[in-house]
């Protein structure tokens, strides 16, 4: 079992989604700092992807910082991994840009985008 959700869709990179949703846990809090992270083989796995995209996620990860790897230990959520209100605001952008695309198509005033976030956000909350 992944300490993330990863939602994939077809017609996108697997490495960049999968990068992507670790992100997300990050920024949500869903991933803490000292978190165990899935080895290669666990996350090819369980993602059914292969084990080099895999490994691909890893290693990005490490190198931007938001992962350790410690001989002995495994793979670990750095400790600097916690992310700032504007790294949280900026893995939005691709979602909120697909967000208005979709709702100008669709011939949808601002406010009414707004109204639908403001519903689906109390939806959320009760949960």
């Amino acid at each position: 079992m992944l300490p993330f959700t990863v939602e994939l869709r077809s017609g996108l990179p697997l490495f960049g989604q999968v990068v992507y949703a670790v992100k997300k846990a990050l920024a949500s809090g869903q991933l803490r700092p000292g978190d165990r992270f899935p080895s290669v083989r666990t996350l090819s796995q369980e993602l059914k992807i292969n084990p080099n995209t895999a490994h691909k996620v890893i290693a990005t990860l490490v190198h931007e910082g938001l992962l350790d790897v410690q001989p002995g230990v495994g793979t670990t959520v750095a400790k600097v991994a916690a992310a700032t209100r504007a790294q949280r605001n900026a893995l939005l952008g691709d979602e909120v840009e697909r967000l208005v695309v979709e709702a100008k198509r669709l011939g949808l005033e601002l406010e009414d985008l707004l109204q639908a976030a403001r519903r689906q956000w109390d939806r959320m909350e009760k949960e």
